[in-house]
């Protein structure tokens, strides 16, 4: 609770400081993005004890419906409810309300696979009980969401699946058997589909600047921002990427900010803080009382730890820019809701942690 306290609160600054000049430009107050995110923060802080204080036990009723109401969230965004940003539908828009299916399909996944492989812990040695079951689902869920085009959140949702079936037990070389078809996959887009939009995704990252106009402008003022910081930083709220340079610089590219900002030292500080957020994670999910709250406990901190490394090889140019948000940092309702209830539960899931006696 203490890491996840500290990670927010430096969010609701970083939030601040980076989109102060882009709320005047949109609302013309400096600080709309910084009370709506401080009201999600509230709100999250609730969904947290609610977390914390509710026995994770009982999500296991949930798992199947929380499958099928994903599925259906993720259905809706090709029908008219569909709202359109950014040359992608990714959020489902009815009246004031927002909903982005993407972040509520990674956690209905992760209460999902956990469920399903610790209701009997041999299926993930059976290929047709319980890898394919898996695989199946991963498939569905990636092609749903790059349909959006949302392909990092689909690595993401992808990603979580197979490392919790890896934490489950299964063996290796199905795993590297799933690697060699992905790249597979993406050895033939960039082979024999050059004209295609996935093509331009693909490659447009690994020189941006030789088109910093267009498709590689978001990735060329990040990188801008991140040399400008140097070792200390230009400090705090001294930006100058964020003074309508970067698209929106409080929300997926925000680690360009704070990297301008507080420099290498900053990200790195950052960067540790999150590896004790990770650390703590895995201690909880080592010491769950059962294989449920192993998986469930594991599939939250897998989350975390994709989302971290995913923002930062987009904010760097390490590949292709696209939509993910830096967990408890970025501006962003939906996300800060689901990251923040997701800690409640790892919460909940350490109080029932075996108690040592000592009788040993």
């Amino acid at each position: 609770m203490l890491f996840t306290v500290m990670l927010v609160i430096f969010g609701l600054i970083m939030v601040f400081s980076a989109s102060y000049y882009y709320a005047i430009s949109q609302d013309g107050s400096a600080y709309s993005y910084l009370l709506r995110q401080g009201l999600w923060v509230l709100i999250g802080f609730g969904l947290m004890i609610f977390g914390a204080s509710f026995d994770y036990k009982n999500y296991r009723l949930l798992a199947i419906p929380a499958l099928i109401v994903s599925i259906i969230l993720l259905a809706l965004i090709f029908t008219p409810l569909g709202h359109e940003a950014n040359y992608a539908v990714r959020w489902i828009r009815i009246g004031p309300i927002t909903i982005m299916p993407g972040e509520l399909a990674k956690l209905a996944a992760i209460l999902f696979v956990a469920w399903y492989l610790s209701e009997k812990p041999d299926r993930i040695k059976s290929v047709t009980r319980g890898i394919l079951p898996m695989v199946l689902l991963a498939a569905v869920y990636g092609a749903m969401i790059i349909m959006q085009p949302n392909l990092s959140t689909a690595i993401t949702v992808c990603g979580i699946i197979v490392a919790m079936m890896l934490v489950a037990g299964m063996k290796w070389r199905y795993f590297l058997g799933a690697a060699g078809l992905g790249a597979a996959g993406i050895a033939s887009i960039l082979l024999f589909m050059k004209d295609s939009y996935w093509y331009n995704r693909l490659t447009s990252f690994t020189d941006p600047f030789a088109d910093p106009l267009n498709e590689g402008y978001q990735a060329v003022q990040s990188l801008l921002a991140l040399g400008s910081g140097g070792l200390f930083g230009v400090g705090l709220g001294k930006s100058v990427q964020k003074n309508l340079y970067l698209p929106e610089p409080q929300n997926d590219f925000i680690l360009a900010i704070i990297g301008e900002e507080l420099g290498f030292i900053g990200l790195l500080l950052l960067l540790a803080l999150y590896c004790l957020f990770l650390w703590r994670g895995v201690h909880i999910a080592i010491n769950a009382p059962d294989q449920f709250g192993m998986l469930l406990s594991s599939g939250i901190v897998i989350m975390v730890a994709i989302q971290v490394i995913l923002n930062i090889a987009v904010v760097t140019s390490s590949m292709p820019p696209t939509g993910i948000n830096l967990p408890f940092i970025s501006y962003g309702g939906n996300a800060i809701l689901i990251f923040m209830f997701s800690v409640g539960v790892l919460i909940n899931i350490s109080r029932h942690e075996p108690k040592n006696t000592g009788d040993d």
